[in-house]
């Protein structure tokens, strides 16, 4: 019988490699729900791919907290950070469903004021009934 004088590492590399696209497909399921928005659902909704760079993301959850990165902060603060902003910078918007409107017309103002156009709203598929 012939005696083994190296360990053969080549099916143990193939296997992380296999764990590490798992848990970098998955990583990015994690990053979207952090801040536990629930999306208003629509029908006519398109498929969202993010560009290689969101210069802003914004959110505001449904305790009407602003939030810029995903860092909470007041909206003064947010306003200066857009002073940076050029129109043409893609802006990505996630507001949960259960926010009063009134901070979504607040933030929606503030973008208009700095002249941001490219801004991406995002919601989810409807899947059943339509609500009401």
């Amino acid at each position: 019988m012939k005696r083994f004088d190296q360990i053969n590492v080549i099916p143990m590399i193939d296997v992380m490699l296999v764990l590490l696209a798992i848990v970098l497909t998955s990583a990015s399921f994690i990053v979207q729900d952090k801040l536990g928005i629930d999306l208003p659902e629509t029908r006519q909704t398109e498929a969202y791919t993010p560009p290689e760079k969101v210069a802003f993301r914004l959110a505001i959850d449904a305790d009407n907290r602003f939030f810029l990165n995903d860092q909470p902060m007041p909206l003064s603060q947010i306003a200066e950070a857009l002073k940076t902003a050029r129109p043409d910078d893609p802006i990505e918007l996630r507001v949960d469903q259960n926010t009063d409107f009134g901070y979504f017309t607040q933030l929606i103002d503030l973008l208009k004021e700095r002249q941001l156009s490219d801004i991406n709203i995002l919601t989810q598929k409807q899947t059943g009934q339509p609500h009401g």
